[in-house]
């Protein structure tokens, strides 16, 4: 099928005059997208509520349980900028269902599951399929006008907490009132409809570039990121200064040293180093990163305190009643995202960030001056929730107008990777901030236990304070301009040219006097 695209400053990857395949893919691509997207974060806190439960539920020990949380994590991190790339090459739509489907048959493998390896090898492939959340927000690009790219990018990316946030009261019902195995075919289930929606509403498929897959890319960062990853999630357990943890935490650092080395020579590498450390994308990642560090902060704080007996200075709920007074954040999250694609495109993305970071940063200070009951914990998630949704809506714009268009699902990639690498810092810290051992008596073990906690708000604080620092430095674009130029190439010499002035080749726009109107 022939798709015409016009590549005028209102319109991105749509006809003129649509069709009904277009007509369909403009009304419904935004939601089928987010859709996707809480499919893929709902996994990510699926086994949270059991995970004590584990070991007695599968005859395991509690590090081999362990596992069955840690590698959906560690999985996701990894392939989701392999899933990016895959997209731009191959055709976005293609790779999301292929990610869809892999998060099925996960879903499927860990619901049959009577033992510990096959509940990890589903864990594993439900890790894949969170990749779909990188690519969603690239295809918003490809499909939709300027006008919408946005506030359904903000909408997508905000998948990323809202899933998680909503998953685990969810979970936590679930596995109270019926089998644990309950979890897993409700998360099929849900993949299943994410795929028949995503199908149905994107028909066609989105522009791809081809060229060869770097493997040694792929098996490079792959080893790279995992060593980071897992000293970061068993630091603590291994110790941060045993010889296990410095041996590989060395060798990570060797692999991703030599892996930099390669993408830079490689024709067609998996990550553009060169487009990933332009100033603009640089400092967005670092932003998000930091970021990350955040909202790890008080996602991993806020639980244990709701969940801690008052005799210690805890609120003593249950793990359902701790959800519950958690999820607002995550329905904040998905409010955001039209309010701020609305204020993005009044004053760019680069202002929303720095003001998402201020607003955490106030909610940080509240929490360190404040006394924490369970309605002070909400207002106060509320208000991250609010920034988080803030800051996850101006970081894809932020990549989108900074990368070419043949990069987008990469860089996107690569900048959840860097929210997923700070969430794992945030959460090795606040960890073992608040691994608090009992004190000698209850008055002294209260004031441990505020002591402790009063150390995770300010390292929140802090990473809060990083991401508007960072997010200030970015380079300043005006409101989003998403659509409307092409990231120049080297032979442009720093010059804009209207799309309908430009060719690509090989990631680079050259100037053409072609008309604006081009058939794939």
């Amino acid at each position: 099928m022939m798709v015409t695209r016009y590549t005028d400053d209102t319109h991105v990857g749509a006809q003129t005059t649509p069709d009904s395949h277009t007509k369909r893919a403009l009304r419904w691509a935004g939601p089928a997208l987010a859709f996707a997207g809480l499919g893929g974060s709902f996994t990510q806190t699926i086994l949270i509520p059991i995970q004590g439960e584990l070991p007695e539920l599968l005859g395991a020990s509690a590090t081999s349980t362990a596992w069955a949380v840690t590698i959906t994590l560690l999985v996701a991190a990894v392939f989701t900028p392999i899933s990016g790339r895959f997209g731009d090459m191959f055709g976005k739509r293609r790779v999301s269902l292929i990610l869809i489907a892999v998060l099925i048959i996960g879903s499927a493998v860990c619901a049959l599951s009577n033992s510990v390896i096959p509940l990890i090898v589903g864990r594993g492939l439900q890790g894949v399929g969170v990749g779909v959340v990188a690519v969603g927000i690239a295809m918003v690009r490809d499909i939709l006008p300027a006008s919408r790219v946005g506030s359904t990018a903000a909408m997508v990316s905000a998948t990323i907490g809202v899933g998680a946030a909503l998953g685990l009261p969810i979970s936590a019902f679930v596995a109270q009132h019926f089998d644990w195995h309950m979890l897993f075919w409700l998360s099929a289930a849900i993949s299943i409809g994410t795929f028949a929606l995503v199908a149905w509403a994107l028909p066609t498929e989105s522009p791809k570039t081809g060229g060869k897959v770097d493997w040694v890319g792929i098996v490079g960062m792959s080893a790279g990121l995992s060593g980071l990853l897992l000293c970061l999630s068993h630091g603590r357990e291994w110790e941060w200064t045993s010889v296990r943890t410095m041996a590989v935490l060395g060798g990570s650092a060797a692999v991703l040293v030599l892996w930099v080395w390669h993408e830079l020579r490689v024709r067609q590498p998996l990550v553009d180093v060169r487009v990933n450390t332009r100033r603009a994308v640089l400092l967005t990642n670092l932003a998000s990163a930091a970021m990350g560090m955040a909202w790890f902060a008080s996602q991993v704080a806020f639980p244990q305190l709701l969940q801690l007996p008052t005799a210690v200075g805890g609120v003593s709920l249950s793990l359902v009643e701790a959800s519950l007074v958690l999820m607002p954040s995550g329905l904040a999250m998905l409010a955001m995202a039209p309010v701020a694609g609305r204020l993005e495109r009044r004053s760019g993305p680069k202002p929303l960030l720095v003001a998402a970071a201020v607003l955490i940063a106030i909610a940080f200070c509240l929490a360190l001056t404040m006394t924490m009951g369970q309605w002070t914990v909400l207002f106060i998630n509320v208000l991250i929730g609010v920034g988080i949704g803030m800051g996850y809506a101006a970081m894809p714009t932020l990549i989108l107008q900074s990368v070419p268009r043949s990069e987008t699902g990469s860089a996107n990639g690569v900048n959840t990777l860097m929210r997923a690498v700070g969430a794992a810092v945030g959460a090795a810290v606040v960890g073992a901030v608040l691994a608090i051992e009992p004190a000698p008596g209850a008055a002294d073990n209260r004031q441990h236990v505020s002591a402790a906690f009063d150390e995770t708000f300010l390292f929140g604080l802090v990473a809060a304070l990083l991401c508007g620092l960072f997010a200030a430095f970015i380079p300043a674009r005006g409101p989003a301009a998403v659509s409307g130029t092409e990231v120049p190439g080297p032979s442009s010499r720093g010059r804009r040219f209207p799309r309908s002035r430009l060719i690509r080749h090989r990631g680079t726009a050259y100037p053409t006097n072609s008309p604006s109107r081009t058939s794939l």
